[in-house]
């Protein structure tokens, strides 16, 4: 019987890891289901969602030490559930980049019930202001009962120079 796992990965980057990572899931009778993988912070990050048969989790772990993935440290946690209930919607965000605005957005959407689903975030010098331009693109699940126009308008409080734009998943 196949059972899925969530690996989580981080390490010095190199050419080659992704290729590396994903022959090791192969070679161990796993699928590759979906992943997030990107160089932040000058390391190989990532999350990967694979399937695989449950006596096959020893050789996975085998493979993760080989020499090519050494440096990585990778964990590998049983996957959740996957059902996630409510509506969904693309949400696009962009501002004048100042701290503590991540915070803000997630404290308005905790309290109107809305799950974050999937959250990229980005910040980069711009001519906007002559200050950087914070942007994020989020996938959420709306509660039932919460329209559109109150999501939009809760975070239009954010800031008077943040633009939203929110569109079906």
């Amino acid at each position: 019987m196949n059972s899925q796992f969530v690996l989580t990965i981080m390490g010095e980057d190199r050419p080659g890891l992704t290729s590396a990572l994903s022959a090791a899931v192969f070679r161990s009778g796993g699928n590759w289901l979906e992943g997030h993988l990107s160089r932040l912070g000058g390391l190989f990050t990532g999350a990967v969602l694979i399937e695989l048969p449950a006596d096959r989790l020893p050789d996975l772990k085998a493979a993760l030490a080989a020499p090519d993935l050494a440096a990585l440290k990778v964990d590998i946690t049983p996957a959740g559930d996957q059902g996630q209930p409510g509506e969904r919607l693309r949400l696009s965000l962009t501002s004048a980049d100042r701290p503590g605005i991540v915070n803000e957005l997630s404290l308005i959407l905790a309290r109107l019930g809305v799950n974050i689903v999937e959250l990229e975030t980005s910040a980069a010098e711009g001519a906007w202001q002559g200050s950087p331009i914070f942007r994020a693109s989020l996938q959420l699940a709306l509660p039932a009962g919460l329209s559109h126009a109150t999501l939009q308008e809760a975070l239009e409080q954010l800031s008077g120079d943040l633009m939203v734009e929110v569109e079906p998943a």
